[in-house]
């Protein structure tokens, strides 16, 4: 049974999930890649709190195409979220609640969901025309210099994914 929920994402929504669960997000999350990480960790340092309202928001990491068929997006593909692993504990720790990506993810990444009450979901790898019908909207809020690894925020209806790494810390691999 896949559980729908509502983003942004709520904090005892998020400890109710467990690895392998079946999931269905729909409302707003931001997309970031690789690049606009390491800008966002910058302006986390600089200003000590997270900016463009991504505390208690989900990160999708994924790069889009250009619009088409009437979408905002003509793909969207999620990529190795271990390429994230760098900035996504101390992201968790500023408030981020959820990251979205494909593959696994390394020890301090676990931790810090367990830690933090936060999850790591995961999007189907070559799937990326599907998902991006599930994109509504979608804005270019910064970093815009970065082509695709820009800071976006986007509507998603009914995006499916997979609970990877549960608020206990338990991983989908390991299953």
């Amino acid at each position: 049974m896949k559980k729908n929920l509502a983003l942004p994402c709520d904090r005892a929504a998020l400890a109710a999930l467990r690895a392998g669960d079946a999931c269905l997000l729909s409302g707003t999350m931001f997309m970031l890649r690789d690049a606009g990480h390491i800008r966002l960790l910058d302006e986390l340092d600089a200003a000590g709190r997270l900016p463009y309202g991504l505390d208690g928001a989900a990160i999708f990491y994924a790069g889009p195409s250009p619009a088409a068929a009437g979408r905002p997006f003509g793909a969207v593909g999620p990529t190795t979220a271990s390429r994230m692993d760098f900035a996504a504990p101390r992201l968790y720790r500023a408030g981020v609640a959820a990251t979205i990506g494909k593959g696994v993810r390394s020890d301090d990444v676990v931790r810090a969901c367990r830690e933090t009450g936060s999850v790591y979901f995961v999007a189907t790898g070559g799937a990326a025309a599907l998902l991006a019908r599930c994109v509504v909207r979608g804005e270019t809020i910064a970093y815009g210099d970065l082509g695709t690894e820009a800071l976006r925020r986007i509507e998603v209806r009914d995006l499916p994914v997979f609970v990877g790494i549960d608020t206990e810390g338990a991983c989908i691999y390991d299953l």
